[in-house]
């Protein structure tokens, strides 16, 4: 009985990694974006 309570924490767990890895993306897109408009706006600003 105790492998079977502790095989279900191991399914949540892998889709929690998927969202983790969807948010890293997210972010690491959004700071790109940021720092592209920041690089923009010094060639605009020199």
């Amino acid at each position: 009985m105790s492998q079977a309570k502790k095989k279900p924490p191991i399914l949540k767990s892998k889709p929690k990694e998927e969202v983790n890895k969807k948010a890293l993306v997210w972010i690491g897109s959004i700071l790109l974006l940021i720092v592209v408009v920041m690089v923009i706006l010094l060639i605009l600003d020199k």
